[in-house]
This record gives structure tokens, C-alpha cells and sequence, in this order.
């Protein structure tokens, strides 16, 4: 079967002007105008030629193992080739036997070939190395994963690796990253980060094209994760569309099975009670417009003191005749039961959060409180 080396023999005299040189408009070679046999012929239309005879011969060609882009030229020189005498087709098979007659041994192309075939031969930390030193090689810019990288994952890496590790990196990121990630370090290893900038002059290019591939594959390979949202916040999710009854009982017992992780819970939830310290006060009239007055005027009708802060919030600042009609027509109103409050409520939480998913409105982050 033709391997890479194989193509390859026939292909490394190719040039673009060979490629671009093949007729498109001819649809018969011969040898006829080449008395010396097939030097009329690029690498890669030899290489159809033979792949073609062998698919007559009824070889199960596994044209797979070829590189991709070997794989693309040759579909590309095939679909260009339409007839070719008796002659021509003889002298390249005959060129062909003899070249594989010659040949001893093929070796793969490129390291990622080579570290296949030694696979399970070189030692584990050696073959990392090598990996690396591949990953590198391979005409992706690892720097490029690295400032892309968000600075969650950086840091940890910063602070893990020594001290001339990650003065290479900030010399290598932009400086507006650099120094994001700088403020976020502690301030003896920023200053250890900052004075070792100093020690990277006589780095060589390898060095740091090492450093960058090890770094990069630390932040680039990460396991696929099932769930996007952290789970603090798909239990907040949950609990948001609970019942107020529900959400405490299960909160309480969060809380005495885990403290921490029942604290990011409630930073994931979002109530009634929660509207004076989550929302603007110029995002009020925008809500106000997606939540029915009927609802409105229920919840004031309940009267319910836990809610009396979140509706003097809503109603100082919408419109003040508009605010003095809906306390007017409460009045009319019954209490609602608890069973309707909490349907009612679910109403009205649904409405803030599907202007929170539509981006018309953005909730104030608990931790700048803090």
C-alpha cells in the first residue's frame, strides 16, 4: 500500500507552478510530447495514476493514513486527470517498483508521526516533552491560547509555577492583560513577578516557546463539562421558582450540611424581598411595564411585612399617579391565601428573570455589595 514516504518520493520535486501547470482543460496524458517517459508529470499526478491502477487491481486502498492535506491534493489532481494512455500509465508503475525496490525503510513525517510509532517505547516524562515540543511545532501560537485564557485560570497557574516561569508570561501577554493579572496577585508574588522580568533578557526563543506550549496545554486541555452553571447555581435556579415555604426549609438544611456551599446558593437566589438591593432604581419603569398591575395590586392587597420594603422601592420610583391608583384599587382587592401569593409571586420573579436572560435588565452582583 503507498504510504506518506511513498507519495512523498514522487512529490518532493513539486512545486505550485507544477501544480498550477497541469491543464485543466486536458483530458487525455500521454507520453507522446515526453520521449523521456514521465518527467512530463507532477509528483502528485504519478501518485493518481497509481492510486487509480490499484483501485482497478482491486486494492483496498486505506487512503486515510495519508496527511490531510496530501489527502486533498490528491482528490484535487484525480478529478483533473481524466484518461491516460496505455504507455504513460506503464511507465509510472514501472517507476514506481523500482523506487519501492530501493527503498530500506520509511520513516514517519514529523514528530507527532515518530512519537506514534515509539508510542509506549520512550519514557512517560520524555514523551511529554516531546508532546509539548509538538504541540508547539504545529504552526498554532500557544501565546495566542494563553492571552485568551481567562484570568481565573491564569493565576493559579502564576502561582503554582517558579518566579522566572511567570515573568516570561507577563512579558509575553499584552500589556493591559499583564497588568489585570498582576493586581490580582498577591503583592509579594506580584513583586517577585515584576522584579524577575529582569532575569528573562537572556531567555532563549526555545525556552519560551517550551514554557508557552506546557502553559498552554495546562489551560486549553480541561475536561468537558456537563453542566455550564456551577451547581450553587442551578440549586438558586430551583429554589427561585419554589414556593417561599420550600425555599427556607430547604435553605435551613443546606445550611447545616454545608455552610459554604449554602452561602453560594443564596447568592444565586433571587426573591421579592431582594429587589431594593439587586435593581436600579432607573430599571424600575422598565419592570414595572412587564409586570401585570393585577399582580401588583395582590401583593400590596396581601400586606405582608416582609414585602413592604420591595414595594415602597417599586412604587416611589415608577409614576407617582400610577403608584396612587394601584394602592387605591388594593384596597378594593381580598387577601390573597398563601397558595396565591406564592403563584402570584412566581409571576412576578418570572418576569424579572426573563428580563435578566433577555439582557433588559442586570442585576447588582452581591459580592460588589459586599
Amino acid at each position: 500500500m503507498m504510504d506518506d514516504a511513498a507519495m512523498m518520493s514522487f512529490n518532493s520535486p513539486m512545486t505550485q507552478s507544477d501544480f498550477g501547470g497541469m491543464a485543466d482543460d486536458t483530458d487525455f496524458v500521454s507520453d507522446r510530447a515526453a520521449p523521456n517517459g514521465t518527467q512530463h508529470l507532477s509528483g502528485l499526478q504519478k501518485s493518481a495514476i497509481i492510486v487509480r491502477v490499484l483501485i482497478a487491481e482491486g486494492v483496498d486502498m486505506k487512503l486515510s493514513s495519508l496527511s490531510p492535506r496530501m489527502q486533498e491534493d490528491l482528490t484535487h489532481t484525480m478529478g483533473k486527470m481524466r484518461l491516460v494512455d496505455r504507455t504513460t500509465m506503464n511507465a509510472v508503475v514501472s517507476e514506481y517498483v523500482d523506487m519501492l525496490e530501493q527503498v530500506g525503510l520509511s520513516f514517519p513525517d514529523g514528530l507527532d508521526g515518530a512519537l506514534s510509532l515509539l508510542d509506549g517505547r520512550l519514557d512517560a516524562g520524555a514523551t511529554e516533552q516531546l508532546r509539548i515540543l509538538a504541540r508547539g511545532a504545529s504552526g498554532r501560537d500557544p501565546w495566542a491560547d494563553i492571552e485568551l485564557a481567562p484570568d481565573a485560570d491564569l493565576i493559579p497557574l502564576l502561582e503554582s509555577e517558579s518566579t522566572v516561569v511567570g515573568a516570561v508570561v507577563l512579558s509575553k501577554l499584552s500589556i493591559d492583560k499583564a497588568a489585570g493579572i498582576l493586581a490580582q496577585l498577591p503583592p509579594d508574588l506580584a513583586q517577585a513577578l515584576a522584579i524577575s522580568v529582569a532575569k528573562t533578557e537572556d531567555i532563549d526563543p526555545d525556552t519560551v516557546a517550551r514554557i508557552g506550549a506546557a502553559l498552554a496545554q495546562q489551560v486549553t486541555d480541561k475536561p468537558v463539562r456537563a453542566f455550564v452553571k456551577p451547581s450553587t447555581k442551578r440549586v438558586g435556579e430551583i429554589l427561585n421558582s419554589s414556593t417561599t415555604a420550600l425555599r427556607d426549609r430547604l435553605l435551613a438544611g443546606l445550611e447545616g450540611l454545608d455552610q459554604g456551599f449554602a452561602t453560594g446558593v443564596r447568592k444565586s437566589i433571587f426573591t421579592f424581598q431582594d429587589i431594593p438591593t439587586r435593581i436600579a432604581a432607573r430599571d424600575v419603569p422598565a419592570l414595572m411595564r412587564e409586570i401585570p398591575s393585577d399582580d401588583m395590586m395582590f401583593i400590596i392587597a396581601a400586606n405582608a411585612e416582609e414585602d413592604q420594603p420591595s414595594l415602597e422601592f417599586l412604587l416611589s420610583n415608577m409614576s407617582k399617579r400610577v403608584a396612587d391608583t394601584m394602592r387605591e384599587d388594593a384596597t378594593a382587592l381580598p387577601v390573597p391565601s398563601p397558595k396565591q401569593k406564592d403563584e402570584i409571586m412566581a409571576r412576578v420573579m418570572g418576569a424579572v428573570r426573563a428580563m435578566i436572560d433577555a439582557g433588559t435588565l442586570t442585576l447588582t452582583s452581591l459580592d460588589e455589595e459586599d
